[in-house]
């Protein structure tokens, strides 16, 4: 529990369904995006990951509405499913074959009313805490840009691309049939406050604690997105947080 907030697993399917339903008022309704297993008759956006992942679910008080909502999924529940949601964008070789314990998040949304608040604080704080617990040393997954126009991404695509690319050792691609060279403009050519003001909330944060891309974007065109693959050290990402921490103290 975080203040107001409940942070938990979902455990029931009617907590699972909460969240999927959130799921389509966030990326139907508001982002425009469709896929094959989109149920638009139960408004709920689910695809086949779904059962063999956790939900992590944030609510408006014990028994509140679900405001936010991530999904993790461990290697053993990745083989489960048959391999990684990222996987069907990436080849996640480099990752993969780093042999730490990896976690790969996907699905991360928040209703409208929450966004730049404390419900994403208590989403990262749980998240932080399922970290600990399971003894995650890598975290991956795939984030995305509104829409598909390239001339539109091109400055942070661009920014991500020159100052923010993995390194060779987990430096995943995006698969060739759909993917975009992140290397459109020169670096010098780029408006770095408007690439950082055309980023989503969540990249800019994933950023902040020392997240870093694969080589290439994804076009998804069902879900009218443009996705990059975020990859974080949890040993980078604990010393951001207690540098910030140690900061705000002082």
């Amino acid at each position: 529990m975080s203040g107001r907030f409940v942070v938990k697993l979902a455990e029931t399917e009617a907590e699972k369904e909460a969240a999927f339903r959130l799921r389509y008022d966030v990326f139907v309704d508001e982002m425009k995006g469709d896929g094959p297993c989109v149920d638009h008759a139960a408004r709920i956006e689910t695809d086949r990951f779904d059962p063999f992942a956790a939900h992590m679910i944030v609510t408006d008080g014990a028994g509140g509405p679900v405001i936010a909502v991530y999904r993790l999924m461990t290697q053993e529940m990745a083989d489960r499913a048959g391999g990684y949601y990222s996987a069907q964008e990436f080849d996640l070789t480099p990752v993969l074959a780093s042999g730490r314990r990896c976690l790969e998040l996907g699905r991360s949304c928040l209703h409208p009313k929450f966004r730049g608040g404390t419900a994403f604080v208590a989403l990262w704080t749980g998240l932080a805490d399922y970290i600990s617990e399971h003894k995650i040393e890598l975290l991956f997954g795939v984030a995305s840009f509104h829409g598909t126009d390239v001339d539109t991404l091109s400055g942070p695509l661009s920014m991500l691309h020159h100052r923010h690319l993995a390194p060779a050792s987990l430096r995943a691609k995006a698969l060739c049939d759909q993917s975009l060279d992140m290397n459109i403009l020169p670096e010098d050519q780029i408006d770095r406050r408007a690439a950082m003001v055309a980023m989503p909330s969540l990249m800019k944060a994933y950023l902040r604690m020392g997240g870093v891309v694969g080589q290439g974007a994804w076009i998804d065109h069902d879900f009218n997105t443009t996705d990059v693959l975020m990859i974080m050290d949890t040993r980078e990402m604990n010393a951001r947080y207690a540098e910030r921490y140690s900061a705000e103290v002082g």
